[in-house]
């Protein structure tokens, strides 16, 4: 097994994303301090596991915050970006449950943080939204396609975005799937180097010869089941969209892939039963190109694949966030081979078979 760090491509991704290194956690009390000067906030601060910032749940005794403080490798502009985001979503789409931004008491959107290397960290504050994460529940077919009509919502309103750093380079990121092939060396199993390697190759003579054509915009990048808050006691099912940290402009399709990709071999028997229903609720709001349809399967099965990938990568260098690292992708091999045991040819004609079905 390698040990040694990802080389050139990968490196430089990694780098870009703000996943190649640790960092130092930033004390609580810095926190707290910055929270009264600039929001007139108090209260008690809970640090909470996520992939890469410092985040906190504020306790204010009236209304609960989310906190934010970006990791220092992580550009200003990015998290402007991600910002910004959020702002369009609130002007364009008010009615969807987007977190909202809070400004400080300046008429900021954020706080800078200036480290001592001389780089900057940035300090925002959200509201934070109540409710039970998707990965939680155990939604059926139509609040499945609940949760897929809500990004489509989400993409629909998103169309018209521009944003001066939209075209960042995020390891996430489909679009650099194929120059990653490297990272399967990193993986001890070699029955999982081996389903990496057959993913790779549908990947590349399905998606490949096709990423200079494919709809393009900005798009949220990371719609998982964590990232949907959820109240199956309503109608409309989905009650909060969170973390727009991945947001970037990559191709359309590769939006609902993340979402396939966190749905994938849930149900054994019948390994693509609830990415199919996710897709038919997303094409009410934001339909897919018939052209494009077909290599969203694909798309799905590389973005579980790279998860896998990065993921036990990743947690054997940044071992404060193993267990929240490991949490979400425990069964991600299993995954890619229940879905795999079914051909692509059977999936493309089921997602096209259920793409009319009424809500």
């Amino acid at each position: 097994m390698n040990t040694s760090p990802p080389a050139r491509i990968a490196q430089q991704l990694f780098e870009e994303s703000g996943l190649a290194w640790s960092h130092e956690p930033i004390e609580t009390n810095v926190v707290d301090a910055l929270l009264a000067r600039h929001y007139r906030l108090s209260g008690h601060l809970e640090r909470l596991a996520t992939e890469k910032d410092d985040t906190f749940r504020l306790r204010t005794g009236t209304a609960d915050h989310l906190v934010k403080v970006s990791p220092p490798d992580e550009a200003v502009a990015v998290v402007a970006l991600q910002t910004a985001v959020m702002r369009h979503l609130e002007t364009e789409a008010p009615h969807l449950p987007i977190q909202r931004v809070k400004e400080t008491t300046e008429g900021s959107d954020n706080v800078p943080i200036a480290t001592k290397d001389g780089r900057v960290r940035v300090l925002r504050v959200f509201d934070f939204v109540e409710g039970a994460v998707l990965a939680r529940t155990n939604p059926d077919p139509h609040q499945l396609a609940k949760a897929g009509q809500m990004l489509g919502r989400v993409d629909l309103a998103l169309r018209s975005f521009r944003h001066p750093a939209d075209e960042r380079r995020l390891v996430w990121d489909l679009r650099h799937f194929d120059q990653l092939r490297e990272l399967i060396e990193y993986t001890p199993s070699a029955a999982h180097r081996r389903l990496a390697q057959e993913v790779f190759r549908l990947f590349h003579e399905a998606i490949v010869p096709r990423l200079g054509d494919l709809e393009t915009q900005v798009i949220h990048g990371d719609y998982s089941p964590y990232n949907v808050l959820v109240d199956p006691g309503t109608d409309g099912f989905v009650t909060g969209v969170i973390d727009f940290g991945d947001s970037m402009r990559s191709a359309l399709v590769f939006d609902p892939a993340v979402s396939l990709a966190n749905l994938l071999g849930r149900t054994p028997l019948d390994p693509w039963r609830e990415a199919c229903s996710f897709v038919a609720g997303y094409e009410r709001a934001r339909p897919i190109k018939d052209t494009e349809l077909p290599l969203l399967p694909v798309a799905a099965l590389a973005r579980l694949t790279l998860r896998a990938l990065i993921t036990h990568w990743r947690a054997e260098r940044v071992p404060e966030r193993r267990d929240y690292l490991l949490e979400h992708a425990r069964d991600d091999w299993v995954n890619v081979e229940r879905a795999m045991a079914v051909a692509m040819e059977k999936v493309v004609a089921r997602l096209l078979s259920t793409r009319h079905d009424t809500p």
